[in-house]
């Protein structure tokens, strides 16, 4: 079993930055993938950025290519997604999950947390 909880979110104004932070309980969490998903209101949930159990493997959406960093620090159970030039459209609920198949897919994670809201302004 794998707990997650994220921090980091809030208010900002476009062109900014935020940086999220997923920690994990559990014993197994070094042995999971973990992916950062967001959903906007009134659209489906949407992929973000990945990275190996290891954090040597990255993968990120096109929309975010470049603006957005994720990373994680194993020893301190984990996940970082620094994101910068923010845009409006960056607004979402943002989900950090963890699972055992390398995917974009959000139905292929077993393990939620309970969201952290972005909201960024004009």
């Amino acid at each position: 079993q794998v707990q997650l909880v994220e921090s980091g979110g809030g208010l900002v104004q476009a062109g900014g930055s935020l940086r999220l932070s997923c920690v994990a309980s559990g014993r197994t969490f070094t042995a999971y993938y973990v992916t950062w998903f967001r959903q906007a209101p009134g659209k489906e949930r949407e992929f973000v950025a990945r990275i190996s159990s290891s954090g040597g493997t990255t993968d990120s959406a096109d929309s975010v290519k470049g603006r957005f960093t994720i990373s994680r620090a194993n020893a301190e159970n984990t996940v970082f997604l620094q994101m910068n030039s923010l845009k409006p459209e960056d607004t979402a609920v943002y989900y950090c999950a963890a699972g055992a198949r390398w995917s974009r897919y959000w139905r292929d994670y077993a393990y939620w947390g309970q969201g952290a809201q972005v909201t960024v302004s004009l």
